[in-house]
């Protein structure tokens, strides 16, 4: 089967490749050619080496990556990384290379799905060479993380979820590339399922307490996006336990203020998804004296802008349900009036002095406006009291900006 795969990898001579294919690079360089043409040369090692130079040169540089794309490299590259007669140097190499073209454009990715990469590197993951596994998972991970990707064809094959939790325990690279690759593919109830019943949530729990916090974070996720809407996961994670503590302290553990915020904010959705899904209480201390107070953080002005709209969208689904949640955050840290502020973007100071903060104000300043409507919305659902305080705070936002423009007309 190995052999039938890679003999329909095995792409056409160089001289009759097709160099008038569609390249987002003006011209196919008679350099890109060169480095093609050493694939096929009769020598192994003289081909290792062309591979090693082919890495060096694609290096940052997505024109060069554009041009052996389009040459024809990448059908070579997957022939070679399958051969068992080539060298694990080699078939290392060129997971090397092929990890690196896929870190050019989203058209780089779409060429790299339909040279059939996904199937070539998920062969490859059976072999038994540690480096060899670490360079296609981390080639895999680039490939599934990219939004061309279709992230079905992680399930095609029922084979290969429990193969990847089997790889978790080989290293701290095999732990946090495959969990990334879970948590950017976990997007529906059936992917959901499939994880949990190839245990998941057993073989993930552990690395929540890695030395690397990269390998903790992407844990993390992988719980955020199992938790979802999902009460059969949240129920069980509530009676796990990572070593010897329950599995919701670890996660309130992770909003402490000393934390990096991309761990505080994930935990904290943690938590919420797992309240919203009835496993944990909404009176519940976790939630009301850690969450809650948390996520109002997040929608702080000293938050980047992709932080508030999370934090206040997350706020608001969890106490959309709860007029006792919505009492106490509208009056913590000010948080109505601290919405106002969503408002805000992009601001006149900013269009003066520095264009890519008005770019980036520019791309975010319909989501924090949603994100703001949302909270008010779920804030003002059922108290008539907090809803006249809500009502008061967009009224004089507006007010405000009324009178802000017509001054400035004036002038």
């Amino acid at each position: 089967d190995d052999d039938l795969v890679s003999t329909k990898l095995q792409t056409r001579p160089p001289s009759s490749i097709d160099t008038d294919a569609p390249c987002e690079c003006t011209e196919v360089t008679a350099t890109s050619r060169h480095y093609v043409d050493r694939l096929f040369d009769p020598d192994p090692q003289n081909v290792l080496q062309g591979v090693i130079d082919m890495k060096n040169a694609v290096i940052g540089n997505n024109r060069q990556k554009a041009n052996l794309i389009v040459l024809g490299a990448v059908p070579r590259l997957l022939y070679l990384l399958q051969q068992s007669s080539s060298s694990l140097e080699l078939r290392t190499e060129c997971a090397v290379v092929l990890g690196s073209l896929a870190m050019g454009t989203e058209n780089n990715i779409k060429s790299l799905v339909d040279c059939h990469i996904i199937p070539a590197l998920l062969q490859g993951l059976l072999c038994s060479d540690l480096i060899f596994i670490e360079a296609c998972l981390r080639c895999l991970r680039t490939v599934f993380i990219s939004p061309v990707t279709p992230v079905q064809l992680l399930y095609t094959d029922p084979t290969v979820i429990p193969h990847l939790m089997s790889l978790l325990s080989l290293s701290q690279h095999t732990q946090e590339y495959i969990t990334q690759i879970f948590a950017h593919c976990c997007k529906t109830p059936e992917h959901q399922t499939v994880l949990f019943n190839h245990g998941a949530i057993q073989n993930i729990a552990p690395l929540l307490i890695s030395p690397s916090y990269k390998v903790r974070m992407q844990a993390l996720k992988c719980f955020s996006v199992l938790a979802y809407e999902n009460a059969q996961v949240s129920m069980t994670l509530v009676n796990v336990l990572v070593d010897g503590e329950q599995l919701s302290q670890v996660f309130v553990r992770m909003m402490q203020r000393d934390k990096p915020i991309e761990m505080q904010l994930t935990a904290a959705k943690c938590l919420t998804y797992m309240c919203r899904a009835g496993a944990i209480r909404t009176d519940d201390n976790c939630i009301v004296l850690k969450t809650l107070p948390c996520l109002v953080r997040m929608c702080s002005k000293e938050r980047l802008l992709e932080e508030r709209v999370e934090g206040a969208e997350t706020l608001a689904y969890l106490m959309e349900p709860d007029i006792e949640l919505q009492r106490i955050a509208s009056v913590t840290d000010h948080l109505v009036s601290m919405l106002a502020d969503y408002f805000k973007y992009p601001s006149s100071v900013s269009a003066i002095t520095d264009i890519k903060r008005l770019d980036h104000d520019l791309k975010h300043a319909h989501e924090l406006r949603q994100a703001a409507f949302k909270l008010y919305a779920s804030l003002g659902s059922n108290d008539e009291d907090i809803r006249k305080k809500v009502m008061h705070s967009i009224l004089l936002y507006y007010i405000v900006s009324a009178l802000f423009f017509k001054k400035k007309s004036m002038a």
